[in-house]
């Protein structure tokens, strides 16, 4: 009885390995000669397995003529090892299509590509299109390397337009998420917390250091994002997540700023800073 079982249990994987390896081929076929949405359709599915192996059929769609193939393909490939990754993905940085830069950016930040960060600052002064410079600037503060400050804080020392509200406040958010995958190394950001049931409050009550006593880049970081803060003309998603990040960095210089928004009119503001104040005064000697 047992050795019929080995048997079946042999059988039956290798009928499972053999529908896999067809479904490839069949994805791969799609992929090759098909329409638009036929194509998509099998990335899709190759993206759904969540193998090396499906990843690499669909490599080839990275290079479809269609942008909307393009773009489909990349969160297909996301499973393959990074290096690979890196090698498929990063040329898209330079792709015709703001579409296809754009959720290269997002892809490359959702796998925390390291070796994307120093291609995603080149050009990041270059790029004209507002929707995917900011795409950039989420993928560095998911990727969340520190030496990306200083660039990140060239955005928010010039002058706030309208225009520019989003990139400003993916600025801010991006500052914080680094501090804070530098801190507790996560970069999983909900503001304000109090809005989740308590069992989710956890990053309130973990303890942060004052990232900016060995590192000037989070020094400089401190005297803008306050700057940003106290300006009223900036809107009040941007100087929500300045407050978010001042809480992340630990420096104490922003217990004033934040203490002066607690009564704020804007009760989001109000209880960013409070949970931002939290952090920093953790330590009663503060």
């Amino acid at each position: 009885m047992k050795l019929k079982l080995i048997f079946f249990f042999v059988f039956f994987i290798a009928g499972v390995g053999n529908v896999f390896a067809q479904d490839l081929d069949f994805y791969a076929e799609q992929i090759k000669n098909s329409t638009t949405e036929s194509k998509r359709s099998a990335l899709f599915q190759l993206r759904n397995l969540q193998t090396a192996e499906a990843s690499r059929i669909a490599l080839p769609a990275l290079q479809d003529t269609d942008e909307i193939v393009r773009a489909t393909a990349i969160y297909s490939v996301i499973y393959l090892p990074s290096d690979e990754i890196t090698q498929a993905l990063l040329p898209l940085l330079q792709d015709t299509s703001s579409l296809v830069r754009k959720e290269t950016a997002y892809a490359l930040g959702k796998t925390k590509n390291q070796q994307a960060i120093q291609t995603l600052l080149n050009i990041l002064e270059r790029e004209k299109d507002l929707e995917v410079k900011s795409a950039y600037i989420v993928a560095l503060g998911e990727i969340g390397e520190s030496f990306a400050i200083d660039s990140l804080v060239k955005i928010l020392q010039k002058k706030p337009k309208e225009e520019d509200d989003f990139l400003r406040r993916a600025t801010a958010r991006s500052i914080g998420q680094i501090a804070q995958v530098q801190q507790v190394n996560s970069n999983y950001v909900v503001t304000p917390e109090s809005l989740l049931p308590e069992k989710y409050d956890t990053f309130v009550n973990l303890k942060y250091s004052n990232l900016t006593e060995n590192n000037q880049s989070f020094r400089n970081a401190v005297s803008v994002l306050i700057a940003v803060l106290q300006n009223q003309k900036e809107s009040d998603d941007v100087r929500r997540e300045s407050a978010f990040a001042l809480g992340t960095i630990g420096d104490v210089k922003a217990i004033e700023n934040l203490r002066a928004n607690l009564d704020a009119k804007d009760y989001y503001l109000a209880e960013i800073s409070k949970e931002s104040l939290a952090k920093l005064l953790r330590d009663s000697s503060k």
